[in-house]
């Protein structure tokens, strides 16, 4: 590979214009995200090429390989981190600049993507707003990838030579492609091993390009046609199941542009197409962060304007920071100097996160002011305020329940067996938010409690796609079947309190789920008791109560008490519990965030469990005068 390619600086610029049209919510093109794959690929491509060129000439340095990528990525990503840093203190509520801060930290550190992993597949995290910070998971897998590719090469070269960097190619890329068809989830989407093979796609078409620079020309034109029909098609392209086999298509289409010319290359190499493939590293760091910090919630139009207006701080960071950096001949000439400014580059918005960290927790006193009389649970305590149920929110690929049987004298979950004096909590998480007063009930009449949800998945028989999988979730549809099965052999409880997101399909289709569910459950001779879906918020309360008064973080009424079919209806056997005038109390336009001095949810949906503990007497009693359990007193 020799000379400079103006045909790649327009594919780099094909690639950032597809990551801003999605992040842009542009109609269309949301298969925008393949963008990203297109940037993998080249990266693949180029370095590789140097890699082997360098062991070829007998010059390849380690420290020299790691000084370039330094001086490359590092500052003009450090000075994005410090400023989102600076713009997460001055216009975001402390509980969300705290987020932000932990976002910085990891992404400095370039292991983010293993940060929202975490995040994504925590069911009991409080959901949370995008992070301004999430795009950073490619910079952290390509960061990831070569701290391991460059030895990786080194050591195959010294073994055995281009031929064993190409089988090392081959075996990385085949490894990896099957992980990608493996994993679910957000790791199939943003890990590095998962995401490794894309890389290796690259690398193999810089070891192929020799061979295949003698392809006939119209066969070359051909393909390269071929793969920009590739490319252009991965717009229709969806997120569910991404990146799995359909990935192929906008790799191998890549990888055919690079390879092949075609009159397509000749459009690539224009001269506009130039300048922004120059500017798209620094205007791919900006532009999510102005997105999320200015138009989360606004309509694509003003979302485009905010992107196109992120190409400022990209020409600034480009012209002052990356390009003087990256070609400075006092940087370049030793590779420590190099390695120097990258580290450099790195503490500095790490050390920037810490400080943004400190500064954001909101101190007692402050939670206190906010929610305007002393709270019980503060805006920041609210987040982790889950019910003690030990685990018995079964995970997202789970597909049984364990045995959560709790005892009045305790928990008896290993090896219990379940008796007819029983209560069973059923549904998702919104039955699970419920755990503290179904224990009560139970408790208080010696009975045992059953504890059988899943988070993210509806008791009524509907089909789903769940978000963290990015396809259907079947997992959700065996679970409901095999704990219906569960139930029918088990002996009769004296109570089934039922709870589920009422927000999962329109009231034709819920009601319509609901039928075969609720008709298994009635044969089990038990009363069912539906506790109606709860108000919900539809915004990060815990973080709106740490930077404003609780006035502000009301919502409207009308979004909150979204119609609950199943409770708007009355079914023989069925009975409901509803305490939306509890918490939503009065006729006026809006719902409170906090009453009485309790933070009333821990996320935008679900409450906090010292709400639940206030209302498990009331909802005792209602269970008392319906006649449905004994009277205690």
């Amino acid at each position: 590979m020799t000379g400079h390619r103006k045909d790649i600086d327009g594919l780099r610029a094909v690639a950032v214009l597809f990551v801003l049209a999605f992040h842009a919510s542009v109609p269309g093109l949301g298969g925008g995200f393949v963008g990203v794959d297109v940037f993998f690929v080249i990266s693949g491509f180029l370095i590789t090429g140097l890699i082997v060129r360098d062991l070829a000439a007998g010059t390849f340095s380690l420290a020299d390989f790691y000084a370039r990528r330094a001086r490359r990525i590092l500052p003009a990503a450090g000075v994005v981190l410090v400023a989102s840093a600076l713009a997460a203190w001055l216009l975001l509520p402390p509980l969300r600049a705290t987020d932000v801060a932990a976002d910085v930290f990891t992404a400095a550190l370039y292991v983010a993507n293993w940060r929202f992993i975490a995040q994504e597949t925590d069911y009991l995290a409080a959901d949370r707003d995008p992070s301004p910070l999430l795009h950073f998971w490619s910079l952290a897998v390509e960061e990831q990838f070569y701290l391991v590719w460059a030895p990786l090469l080194l050591a195959a070269f010294w073994l055995a030579g281009r031929r064993a960097v190409a089988t090392a190619a081959v075996l990385v890329t085949a490894g990896s492609f099957a992980l990608s068809l493996s994993w679910e989830g957000p790791a199939a989407y943003l890990a590095s091993p998962t995401r490794a093979w894309q890389f290796g796609v690259g690398a193999l078409s810089a070891l192929a390009l020799p061979y295949l620079s003698r392809t006939p020309r119209l066969l070359a034109a051909l393909l390269g046609t071929a793969g920009a029909a590739a490319l252009a098609w991965s717009l229709t392209l969806d997120e569910s199941g991404y990146p799995g086999l359909q990935a192929l298509v906008p790799t191998l289409g890549t990888a055919a542009l690079i390879l092949f010319r075609s009159p397509v290359s000749a459009l690539l190499g224009h001269g506009w197409t130039g300048a922004v493939g120059r500017l798209s590293f620094a205007w791919y760091l900006w532009h999510w962060p102005v997105v999320v910090l200015f138009g989360d919630g606004q309509p694509w139009p003003v979302k485009l304007a905010l992107v196109i207006g992120s190409a400022l701080p990209a020409w600034l960071t480009m012209r002052l920071v990356e390009q003087p950096v990256r070609f400075s001949k006092v940087v370049a000439e030793l590779p420590r100097r190099g390695l120097a400014v990258g580290t450099a580059a790195m503490t500095v918005p790490v050390t920037a996160a810490l400080l943004l960290g400190g500064a954001s927790v909101p101190r007692a006193e402050v939670a206190a002011a906010v929610v305007e009389t002393a709270p019980t649970v503060d805006a920041a305590a609210a987040r982790t305020d889950y019910p003690p149920s030990e685990g018995c929110e079964v995970a997202l690929t789970a597909t049984t329940s364990p045995p959560c049987l709790f005892t009045p004298s305790g928990s008896g979950r290993a090896g219990a067996v379940p008796g007819n004096d029983r209560v069973v909590l059923l549904g998702d998480s919104h039955a699970g938010q419920w755990f503290t007063m179904a224990r009560r009930v139970a408790e208080r009449r010696g009975w045992t409690l059953e504890v059988l949800t899943k988070p993210g998945c509806p008791l009524p028989a509907l089909k789903v796609v769940d978000p963290r999988l990015g396809r259907e979730y079947r997992e959700c549809d065996e679970w409901r079947e095999n704990t219906l099965t569960r139930l029918e052999g088990e002996g009769p409880p004296r109570l089934i309190l039922l709870g589920s997101l009422s927000a999962y399909a329109d009231k034709k289709t819920t009601l319509k789920g609901w039928r075969p569910t609720l008709e298994r459950l009635s044969r089990l001779g038990a009363p069912l008791v539906y506790l109606r879906d709860t108000p919900l918020p539809g915004i990060d309360v815990p973080a709106c109560l740490s930077g404003r008064p609780a006035a502000s973080c009301a919502f409207p009424r009308s979004r909150g008490l979204a119609p609950d079919p199943l409770a708007a209806g009355k079914r023989p056997g069925l009975w409901t519990l509803d305490v939306s005038d509890l918490l939503c109390p009065g006729n006026g336009p809006t719902c409170p965030a906090a009453l009485d001095g309790v933070v009333l949810y821990r996320d935008d949906s679900h409450l906090t469990n010292t709400l639940v503990q206030r209302l498990a007497p009331r909802l005792e009693q209602q269970l008392e005068r319906l006649d449905l359990i004994p009277t205690v007193l």
